[in-house]
């Protein structure tokens, strides 16, 4: 396998990766009802042997990021969605919210050796980590794949960037992990301090969107950032490599991108909502809902690599807006379009007209704009105008709800 490639599997054919990842899907699904209390309860109409393809994953049920407070509030501290027991665990990790995410005790539980290889570290590299070892797992997330990489970790942590310039220019590492803006104060700091950090020519940065000035601006001190997507619930979902045309997917995850509010698969190229299914014996999430926003590219990587890739972090799916004192939720626009399966796709604009809130449905389709306004009064209890428009004019960006109050 070329030295360009982690293992073997990120060149694979596409059709042998789907065959092998839907073959194990029957036997997660088995694993998450037999093991967690909350996936039993949520599957149990589910026939496990019948999951084997993507239409079959797309009718199961949608478990969502945003409904994990309060429902870890009622049974704690995973809201039975754990299938290891709590006793069995390595970590356990508080992100805001609160919301409780586990570690399990294999090795790069978080699977982000491979993220690291493709930003460019090599066994032996010392990688300066200043993701958070505090409450949330991100610090634990690059030292698991460190490990596993083979490189040593200098635990920086986040904040007092005149010692983290420091202790980069003494230990002279390899590279970074942590947010491309504090990546940037450290290497500005150095440079205010008169300290060589010129040895720290590569990063991996997650957290915060790595926009082309940010990432111009590292290049430009000398550090050549590549970016991930992972969350504190699944680990690494995909990264960047150096083609910088979207990112791959994990060989260890099933990716849809759905309408949100939904668990409705878009066309690939629009913008959805990312679910996730994790093959995570710990922590089977199974069409865990993000919230995040992105669309999957057509084609293959020019980096060779031949899995699925997205665009990237695109937005949040909760649109959820409150109009005259009542809560409009995306789902509920996407209930108005269930009832004329003739529309394509909705967007519902929120104004001021002088004190009032006014609400106006932008439909695709060919249907009456009166009907489709007596659906939207009896889902939202409110009152709005439906307008018809031509397909250019509503872009196919996932945008079901916009608020320009």
């Amino acid at each position: 396998m070329p030295a360009a490639y982690f293992d073997a599997l990120e060149a694979r054919d596409p059709a042998v990766r789907d065959a092998s990842l839907l073959t194990r899907l029957p036997s997660q699904i088995a694993h998450a009802k037999a093991k967690s209390e909350g996936f039993r309860a949520l599957l149990a109409s589910v026939d496990p042997a019948d999951v084997t393809s993507w239409a079959a994953l797309a009718r199961l049920p949608v478990t969502r990021k945003s409904d994990l407070i309060e429902a870890q509030k009622a049974r704690r501290p995973f809201a039975g969605l754990n299938a290891t027991p709590l006793g069995k665990l390595r970590r356990v990790f508080q992100s805001p919210g609160p919301i409780y995410d586990l570690e399990g005790a294999g090795p790069d539980w978080w699977r982000f050796a491979r993220a690291l290889f493709a930003a460019g570290f090599r066994p032996g590299d010392l990688i300066h980590n200043s993701f958070s070892y505090h409450f949330t797992p991100a610090g634990s997330m690059v030292e698991g794949g460190a490990a596993a990489l083979g490189c040593p970790v200098f635990p920086a942590g986040t904040g007092a960037s005149e010692a983290q310039a420091g202790a980069m220019a003494d230990l002279r590492p390899a590279g970074y992990a942590g947010t491309p803006s504090f990546l940037k104060i450290i290497l500005e700091k150095a440079q205010e301090l008169g300290l060589d950090v010129s040895s720290c020519k590569t990063a991996l940065v997650s957290g915060e969107a790595l926009l082309p000035p940010l990432r111009q601006g590292l290049a430009d001190l000398g550090c050549n950032a590549t970016q991930c997507y992972a969350s504190a619930d699944l680990g690494l979902i995909a990264y960047e490599t150096e083609a910088r045309e979207g990112l791959i997917l994990d060989e260890d995850v099933l990716v849809e991108i759905v309408r949100p509010g939904t668990g409705d698969p878009t066309p690939d190229g629009d913008v959805g909502e990312v679910l996730v299914t994790t093959f995570n014996a710990d922590y089977p999430l199974i069409r865990f809902a993000t919230g995040d926003l992105s669309a999957m590219l057509p084609g293959v990587s020019p980096c060779g690599r031949t899995n699925r890739r997205i665009k990237g972090w695109m937005g949040r799916a909760d649109q959820t807006t409150k109009i005259k004192g009542m809560f409009v939720h995306p789902a509920q626009i996407n209930d108005v379009l269930r009832r004329h399966p003739e529309l394509a796709r909705a967007r519902l604009i929120v104004e001021k007209q002088g004190d009032a809130d006014v609400m106006t449905l932008l439909c695709v389709g060919a249907a009456s704009e009166e009907a489709v306004a007596a659906s939207l009064q009896i889902v939202t209890k409110l009152r709005g105008t439906v307008k018809i428009v031509p397909d250019a004019e509503l872009p196919a960006d996932g945008k079901v709800i916009e608020d320009k109050r």
